[in-house]
Parts: structure tokens; C-alpha cells; sequence
């Protein structure tokens, strides 16, 4: 039988968005959140502005990581900007030769373009198609960076590619899945990514070859990119992963393993379609989009709705993309940027209306959220209820909040449907809230 159980976690997953998020802070974190500002401005990381010269929701990735505890935020907080500093890594981002930067995600999770229930983008690695050669003749091709960026020489080059990919989820697809607008709590910004981790068809030999690479990308992300991973799905498993997993979990903190679901066959769409709606997942996993591993993102019609393409653009294209808020505060640009043959590229190729964070008539600074200004300030977010919060609830968003920090823990066994234990915990969070 396979063992479901909740694994002990003090993180994001038993607690869930959007809580401890922008707009649905308690009290306490409120004021860890002010206390952190006040730390970092102390120690010359922070200035307030306006325009502060670090969003909110930057600040409380790295407050969440570390338990809202100021102190501990503020130490990592301050390796990050070491390691930024050393590494350029804003000028990486907007000076990558495109051609490499789109060799790079090839190897690394790829954004299809759509988003989770509760708006959170939805990332597939389908590490299978790693096989040796490919993954040697990438890391031969990444002896420089092919960027303008300047280096602390210690970070291997096929690293800092990787933190140019995690450059485009902060700053290009987190901020397009925060304007849109048809998801439950359109006033939190959105800095999470859902992710499939396919490992079906990969050997013993491939995890091994990819082991020093993989824990390596793992522990720097951790440290740099925090609290940007909502839910991990691992498909696909072979019958040797239990004994890989024992070494694999070893690279992350335990609040990360919590949110990590390793799925037998015949579970995979009964907790995808918890997740996620079954036009969303692609038909690789049971779902019913068109969708496979080197595809472009096949972005959802919300995103199609909200662009207005300029220039004779009628997609977002190749290499990194940046947003811009408009002069008159209403729009918010999509700007290409990168290098081609050794030319920056700085185009404008479309917009989207600024929807948000409203303005507030009462709001006492500037702040810049997802590397866009705006001028509104936490006190301005309404406050959104969450599901468990409504009289109303369905019965399935009380199986995504019972489900939550589930975990299988044995990959060999799929004789248990898990679509049943699902409706037992739903079962079971309905009467623990009835009392």
C-alpha cells in the first residue's frame, strides 16, 4: 500500500496561498514584514523610495523562507544581493544571447502557458529527454555566458544560464499571471510556479550523470530564488526512484519536500485535475491540451484576452522579455530584451492593461511589485477570502486545501486509488470544520 502522509512543514504548503502573501498578512506578519524593511535599510540593502528599491513581494519570498523571522530573512536576504552583485545578474538577464538562452530551455522547466486554479503558472520538466549527449554538448557550449554580465568566476556558467531562466518566471511570467484577472484573488501577486517533473524513461545512469549538476541547480535556487515553487508533481517514476529519492530530498529544506507529490499512473489525473483544470494539463498527463515538452507556451485565452500585440507581433518572442509600466500608470509594456550577433534587442512588442494592485486614492508611497511601479502600498490590498474562509465552499476546493501536504512516499505501489483518499480528506476537513 502506499503510505500518504502529511509531512511535518511549518511552510507555505500547510498553511496555502494565498496566505502569507501580499493582501493576506496577519497582523504578526504585517509587522515582520516592516520590521524586516526597517533591518535592511539599517544594514544599506534596502531604500524605501519611492520608488522602493525592492518590491514587497520580493521581501516576503524571503520572509517566508525563513519563518518570518526578520533576523534569519535578513541573512539570506544578504547573500542573495552578494551573489547578485558579483554576478550581474540584472544585466545577465537583459544582455543573454538569445540563441543560447533559448538552448538553455531546452534543459531546464518550460512554461506552457497556462496556470493552476488559483492562477499560478504551470511549469513541465520532462527530464527524459536529458539523454548524456545532449546534456554534454550543452555544458561544452557553456564555457561564458554569451552575455555582458560580469562574473564572481566561482558560479559555473551553466549555472548563471539557469538564473536567467528563473530571471524570466520573476520577472516576465509572474507578472503576466498577476494582471490577469479571472483567477480567485486578483489582488495578490502572484510569485509561485506550479511544476510536472516527468522522469519517465530516465535511467539509473542519467540521474547519476545529472546528480552533481541537478543539487547543485537545487541548492542555489533555494538560497537565491526562494518561496518561488507552489506544488512539485514527479510523474513517471521508475521502479529504482525510491532509492534515488533518499538522496534527491537531501538537497532541499523540509518545506520544500512537503510540497513535492511523487505519483503512481492511475493517480496522476485525479490530483492534476485537484490542481488544475483539465483543459490546462496537457494530454501527455490525461488532460486536453495540446501541448508537448519543446512546444512554445500555448498561453490560455485569459492572457490572449488581456495583450494587444504592437509592431506586428501576435506572440511574445524568443529570449528573455521584461515589463514596463506605461507613462501614464494604465498599462503595463512587455519589453524583448537579450542580444542578437552581439546587438542588445530592447523592443516593445505589446502591453497589458495594469490590473494589478488598484491604485488607492490613500496610498503614501510608490512601490515597484514584479519589477513594475505602482503607486499603492500593502495597506491597499483588500484583504481576499480564501476558500476554507466561505460559508459557500465546494467540496472540491476543501480536497486542494485536505490534500495539500500529501506526499506518496511509495512510488511501487498503485493499487490504491488516490482519488479515494482525496475525498476521505476532503471528508475529513468538511467535519473539522463543521466543529
Amino acid at each position: 500500500m502506499s503510505d500518504l502522509r502529511r509531512v511535518p512543514s511549518s511552510g507555505a504548503v500547510d498553511v496555502g496561498f494565498p496566505r502569507g502573501h501580499l493582501g493576506h498578512l496577519t497582523e504578526e506578519e504585517t509587522q515582520a514584514l516592516a520590521e524586516f524593511k526597517t533591518l535592511l535599510e539599517e544594514k544599506g540593502l534596502y531604500k524605501p523610495g519611492p520608488p522602493p528599491s525592492h518590491d514587497d513581494p520580493t521581501l516576503l519570498r524571503t520572509l517566508r523562507a525563513r519563518k518570518f523571522v526578520p533576523q534569519d530573512a535578513y541573512v539570506q536576504f544578504s547573500e542573495t544581493e552578494k551573489f547578485r552583485n558579483a554576478n550581474e545578474i540584472e544585466k545577465l538577464y537583459d544582455t543573454i544571447d538569445i540563441d543560447s538562452y533559448e538552448a538553455s530551455r531546452k534543459l531546464y522547466p518550460r512554461f506552457t502557458g497556462r496556470r493552476d486554479k488559483r492562477g499560478i503558472p504551470l511549469y513541465v520538466f520532462k527530464i527524459g529527454h536529458l539523454d548524456s549527449k545532449a546534456v554534454a554538448d550543452y555544458e561544452k557550449s557553456t564555457e561564458t555566458t554569451y552575455s555582458k554580465a560580469k562574473t564572481d568566476g566561482k558560479t559555473p556558467p551553466k549555472l548563471l544560464r539557469l538564473f536567467a531562466l528563473y530571471e524570466n518566471l520573476t520577472r516576465f511570467v509572474q507578472p503576466l499571471s498577476s494582471e490577469c484577472t479571472d483567477r480567485e484573488a486578483p489582488p495578490i501577486p502572484i510569485t509561485l510556479s506550479t511544476n510536472i517533473v516527468d522522469i519517465s524513461n530516465v535511467s539509473l545512469r542519467m540521474f547519476w550523470n545529472l546528480k552533481a549538476h541537478m543539487q547543485a541547480a537545487s541548492q542555489l535556487a533555494t538560497a537565491h530564488y526562494p518561496e518561488t515553487l507552489d506544488r512539485i508533481f514527479i510523474i513517471g517514476a521508475p521502479y529504482f526512484f525510491s532509492t534515488v529519492w533518499g538522496w534527491i530530498k537531501r538537497w532541499f529544506d523540509p518545506v520544500t519536500v512537503s510540497k513535492i507529490f511523487i505519483l503512481s499512473e492511475q493517480d496522476v489525473l485525479p490530483v492534476l485535475t485537484t490542481f488544475l483544470d483539465v483543459e490546462d494539463i496537457p494530454k501527455r498527463y490525461g488532460g486536453k491540451l495540446e501541448w508537448d515538452f519543446f512546444d512554445e507556451p500555448a498561453y490560455d485565452d485569459e492572457i490572449k484576452r488581456i495583450m494587444t500585440w504592437e509592431d506586428g507581433y501576435t506572440t511574445f518572442p524568443p529570449g528573455p522579455c521584461r515589463w514596463e509600466i506605461s507613462e501614464d500608470g494604465t498599462r503595463v509594456n512587455c519589453i524583448a530584451v537579450g542580444s542578437k550577433d552581439g546587438q542588445d534587442r530592447r523592443v516593445r512588442v505589446g502591453s497589458v492593461p495594469k490590473a494589478w494592485q488598484p491604485k488607492s486614492d490613500t496610498a503614501a508611497e510608490t512601490s515597484v511589485t514584479n519589477g513594475v511601479k505602482d503607486e499603492a502600498t500593502i495597506d491597499t490590498v483588500p484583504k481576499v477570502a480564501l476558500p476554507s474562509e466561505k460559508a459557500e465552499a465546494t467540496t472540491a476546493e476543501s480536497t486542494a486545501d485536505a490534500v495539500a501536504g500529501l506526499v506518496i512516499t511509495d512510488v511501487k505501489d498503485s493499487t490504491e486509488n488516490l482519488s479515494e483518499k482525496i475525498a476521505n480528506a476532503a471528508d475529513a476537513a468538511t467535519e473539522t470544520k463543521a466543529h
